[in-house]
């Protein structure tokens, strides 16, 4: 990777994942692409950004061009719960985005790297030690979008030879940017309610247990598989990867320990609920594990202890 496009790059994995390639691959060589959330300081001071909505074509080619990109990490999509709001624009932007991308990696002779999720799984697949090649039929929007473009990304490598890979995330825990409109975004919720608040009404039930990731082992993922040897690789797209898999209970209890007063309630979302219901409790990695090396870094005692830490620090109350 010597010239990089990060689209998407204003949301909660972008924007950490951007940075990190400016460390470790040069400022200059990262380009950062967002749309319509304003961008972190730092993405504009320390590298080349620009604005363009990955469904104008002719925009995304000449930044292509322009800046002659070498490999894309595509991660410019509308979330589950925003999805099942506006199904029509998460298919549009999550659908069409990612095929304009693999054409401009067609045509340009770029890598691409594509986020799939837990999302891509539904009331079929084991719940338990989820297969990494098993029965894949969502129920929601952005779970459709997920499997199509998991699809669509091996059909460029077959076809065209296009080197796509891609990671099947499980929900992401960050202290940086902001959720979104996901399932999971209790997680990090949770984080800033507590230290303000000594209080939290989470929307998911308290024993809805799902696999969850701290977001920097999430972004040293996203690296170790682009600079992966490629030869290795039997399965390319989708690898299943995870860190711990918790409950709302679980995780509100992990909390106490460093801030003994604080409480948790539920006020429960019928729609999130439904979409965490149909999602895997814990997906089994063995396959990233075994073909390019995978392994985290942060478990739950870990992960809650850095992010108040940082929580802290961040609300000028640390």
């Amino acid at each position: 990777m010597k010239k990089i496009l990060v689209t998407g790059a204003t949301g909660q994995i972008g924007s950490e994942l951007t940075m990190a390639l400016r460390d470790r691959f040069g400022a200059d060589n990262v380009v950062a692409a967002g749309h319509g959330r304003p961008p972190l300081s730092e993405l504009q001071q320390t590298g080349p950004y620009c604005s363009f909505d990955v469904r104008d074509v002719p925009t995304l080619r000449q930044v292509v061009e322009d800046y002659q990109i070498d490999t894309v990490f595509h991660l410019a999509s509308l979330l589950s719960a925003v999805g099942e709001e506006k199904p029509q624009l998460a298919w549009d932007i999550n659908m069409n985005g990612l095929f304009n991308v693999l054409e401009a990696a067609r045509v340009h002779g770029c890598a691409v790297f594509f986020p799939s999720s837990i999302g891509a799984f539904g009331g079929g697949t084991p719940a338990v030690d989820t297969p990494q090649d098993t029965i894949q039929r969502p129920a929601t929007l952005y779970g459709i979008t997920k499997v199509s473009g998991e699809l669509l990304c091996d059909y460029y490598y077959r076809r065209f030879g296009v080197d796509t890979r891609g990671l099947r995330y499980p929900g992401l825990i960050s202290n940086v940017a902001l959720p979104g409109g996901g399932t999971t975004d209790y997680a990090v919720d949770i984080f800033y309610e507590a230290v303000k608040n000594g209080h939290y009404d989470c929307f998911l039930e308290a024993d809805t247990q799902l696999d969850m990731m701290y977001m920097p082992d999430a972004i040293d993922a996203a690296i170790r598989l682009m600079t992966a040897d490629g030869r290795k690789l039997r399965h390319r797209n989708a690898f299943n990867i995870t860190a711990m898999s918790f409950t709302p209970r679980q995780l509100a209890a992990e909390i106490q320990k460093h801030l003994p007063g604080f409480t948790i309630g539920y006020r429960i979302d019928p729609v999130r609920q439904a979409i965490a219901d149909s999602w895997p409790r814990h997906m089994d990695d063995s396959a990233a594990r075994a073909e390019w090396g995978w392994q985290p870094r942060f478990d739950l005692s870990k992960m809650v202890e850095d992010m108040l830490e940082k929580i802290e620090v961040k609300l000028g109350k640390g």
